[in-house]
């Protein structure tokens, strides 16, 4: 083993559609710090052979089998940071990091993060607010606990990502439909988190999510998205919004709320992606996730602020106290096109050239099944990036630019909501 050979370890590399920006910039910066990159992930390698000078394929959600990997890396290389941001991986990431006696999340902080009943009464038991909640096993104790909360409601697994298998009920015939949805959903995720579901208030308000870094406990904020969601009483994310010169980065109640959060969850090193709720009483954690933002928020963010989170993905976990200042002050969103039934595609096809269009792409190949919540979650067919001068400008220009959006599609059969849940088409990378 080489003094030389120093590698960051990337668990899972994710769609190039959603992440090769980032791994770009991040090999670029790996380089300049006289780092290579090293890549575990589930497939064979297509687009990411440029960007590592080596990739090991394993089964990487058999987390036995992902450890071993990374063993036998660490045996002949030396590891200096484990990075992650696929959230079914963060964890196994997070505790290899500690074995290697690497920068990390912590094996504390990490399960703040994942499992959302343990983030939720360690925020409650810290004094932050937050909504009733409480961890179910079956549909009769949620009933009583949905009773004694008061409608309405919201039912979740315990530790997916995505708003799959989220539900608003508003009262009792709705919340045994909204547990069986969210209980199914948990199948699908890491088996210490299977089965049962989180019934929660719900909390009234505009939701934000803000991708932030820590560094040895020291949370800092990097940008601030504005959300919408839709397909009610589901929550699916089609939309985001970052503004550089958002007010919310210079509300110190909120930057408080967040920095005591990541304190009271014991996180170490690494970036988060927390999602907030502002209520009449203040601002609301509804969770906290150790990685960073998914549905392209990172690529709004450079856009608008010029943080390469490539470049912080890097830094943060090789230890390193990353230059977060803003060196652009722009506005730029994102809409995802959905279909309005469940469908089979056989085309998308995407504009151009618009006035303020980033880049727009279809999302699916033909042939491929989309399904509405609660069938199925994700069921994007298209995305649309825009930016502008003002947060107004930018609405109105993803609302064109989606409305060119064209989708040719067969209708298909709705599933049964008793259905388990499938991962969404292009949830994982693809081997193409």
């Amino acid at each position: 083993m080489s003094g030389e050979d120093r590698v960051l370890l990337l668990i899972g590399s994710g769609l190039k559609l959603y992440r090769e920006y980032i791994i770009e910039s991040a090999a670029r910066r790996a380089t300049e710090l006289g780092l290579k990159l090293v890549l575990v992930n589930n497939l064979k390698p297509t687009w990411q052979q440029e960007y590592f000078d080596e990739i090991t394929v394993v089964n990487v959600f058999d987390h036995e089998q992902l450890r071993d990997a990374a063993r036998e890396i660490a045996s002949r290389r030396t590891v200096v940071g484990v990075a992650c941001y696929d959230e079914p991986l963060v964890m196994p990431a997070a505790e290899l990091a500690a074995e290697f006696g690497v920068p990390g999340l912590g094996l504390e902080g990490v399960q703040g993060c994942r499992d959302k009943h343990r983030t939720r009464s360690l925020l409650s038991a810290a004094g932050l607010p937050q909504p009733g909640f409480e961890l179910t096993d079956t549909l009769e104790q949620a009933r009583e606990v949905a009773d004694r909360i008061g409608y309405p409601v919201v039912v979740k697994p315990r530790a997916l990502g995505a708003s799959m298998g989220v539900v608003l009920a508003e009262d009792q015939a709705q919340l045994d439909q909204a547990y069986l949805v969210a209980s199914n959903a948990s199948l699908v995720g890491d088996e210490p988190f299977r089965g049962g579901a989180i019934v929660e208030g719900y909390a009234v308000g505009p939701e934000i999510s803000i991708d932030g870094v820590v560094h040895q406990g020291e949370y800092r904020p990097m940008f601030i998205a504005r959300k919408e969601t839709g397909h009610h009483p589901y929550f699916e994310e089609i939309g985001h919004v970052v503004d550089a010169a958002d007010p919310l980065l210079r509300d110190q109640e909120l930057l408080d709320v967040l920095s005591k959060a990541h304190q009271v969850l014991n996180v170490e090193n690494g970036m988060t992606h927390a999602e907030v709720k502002l209520t009449k009483y203040g601002p609301v954690i509804i969770e906290i996730n150790g990685r960073l933002g998914g549905d392209l928020i990172p690529f709004l963010g450079r856009i608008a602020t010029g943080i390469d989170v490539g470049e912080v993905l890097v830094e943060a976990a090789t230890g390193i106290r990353t230059d977060i200042t803003f060196t652009r002050r722009e506005v730029a969103g994102i809409r995802f096109g959905y279909p309005t039934e469940d469908v089979t595609v056989r085309e998308v096809r995407v504009p151009t050239d618009l006035p303020g269009l980033v880049t727009a792409a279809p999302m699916v190949d033909p042939g491929t099944e989309l399904r509405l919540p609660p069938g199925g979650y994700l069921a994007r067919h298209s995305f649309v990036v825009s930016q502008a001068e003002d947060r107004e400008g930018v609405t109105e220009r993803l609302r064109i630019a989606l409305n060119a959006v064209e989708l040719d599609a067969d209708p298909l059969e709705r599933k049964d909501v008793s259905a388990v849940l499938e991962m969404p088409a292009g949830l994982l990378d693809v081997d193409k």
